[in-house]
């Protein structure tokens, strides 16, 4: 696999699409920080990581509204092995005027576009969550 962060946005998106209550992929460390992410800004109910064996999973329970919507609308891979995109702190883009967020691959680690702005750190857009 190329791109394993581009293959966890797609089952998520998958997911979503078949309205089903959680998802199950292989774990790393910049995958379980994206998920936490997703977590703290209200897009998914819960996550969690376990080990079987030797290899480790994570696990996401998805939001769902009263009416069947999910609470992720749209979420798109933005840096990709062949043409990744880097911005400086000046030229963090804006999800829908504040409404989505990007996840933004920093030397201070991922977070959000709002805490890098915050912090004045610049880096790799990794996704947008809207």
């Amino acid at each position: 696999m190329t791109d394993p962060i581009a293959d966890m946005l797609t089952r998520l998106r998958n997911a979503v699409q078949a309205k089903q209550q959680e998802i199950v992929f292989p774990a790393s460390t910049m995958k379980l920080d994206i998920a936490k992410i997703l977590k703290e800004e209200g897009y998914v109910k819960e996550v969690s990581s376990y080990k079987e064996g030797p290899k480790g999973f994570i696990k996401i329970q998805l939001k769902w509204g009263p009416s069947k919507k999910s609470s992720i609308t749209a979420i798109r891979k933005v840096s990709k092995p062949g043409l990744r995109k880097y911005v400086g702190k000046d030229d963090i883009p804006r999800v829908l005027n504040g409404l989505g967020i990007a996840i933004v691959s920093t030397s201070k680690g991922i977070m959000t576009d709002r805490k890098a702005r915050e912090l004045g750190v610049g880096g790799e857009i990794v996704c947008t969550v809207c």
